[in-house]
């Protein structure tokens, strides 16, 4: 098959067969159903980066710590890490330019000295509110071409995948 005739289910295809009869690899399904999870995650992230945080000067790892934060904060870095699926680093690199941007602040962690709690300062808030309701909207036109069933059975099988995980020897960051 001619490279520029590829597209991402022809290139899907081709790999598992590949796979198989090159390789001798077996588990075509998994490699497929991962390349698809991965796939799509990619796709819409990309999308509501570009059409929703872009265009007001935010990243998406930007507004995943601000809504994380304004959810569910104060918190300790630490917890904002584990909830975001970020480094502790990135979250402190992120901190920075969003108390630079008056929109998170840090203040001591009560119980240890070198925890600091992170919270939204009332523009970050208002911020938030604002730009959820454009995510918000964004979301439902993604979702809208599955019926409310299929959206609870996608999520239920997601849940399935990612809480079965400790089967096997896991590496990540939480």
């Amino acid at each position: 098959m001619a490279e520029d005739a590829l597209d991402f289910w022809s290139f899907v295809e081709l790999a598992n067969r590949r796979l198989a009869a090159e390789y001798g690899f077996r588990h075509q399904l998994a490699t497929e159903v991962l390349l698809t999870l991965n796939r799509a995650s990619n796709i819409v992230t990309y999308d509501l980066e570009a059409a929703v945080h872009r265009p007001r000067g935010r990243s998406w790892s930007g507004f995943r710590l601000l809504f994380v934060t304004w959810l569910a904060g104060p918190l300790e870095a630490k917890k904002a890490a584990e909830l975001t699926g970020m480094s502790r680093a990135a979250v402190s690199n992120l901190t920075k330019t969003l108390v630079a941007d008056e929109l998170m602040e840090r203040t001591p962690g009560e119980h240890d000295g070198r925890s600091v709690l992170l919270s939204l300062t009332e523009r970050g808030h208002r911020e938030m509110v604002e730009v959820f309701r454009s995510q918000n909207e964004r979301e439902h036109e993604w979702t809208s071409v599955l019926t409310e069933t299929e959206q609870r059975i996608l999520i239920m099988l997601l849940d399935k995948l990612i809480t079965n995980r400790d089967q096997f020897d896991i590496r990540g960051r939480n």
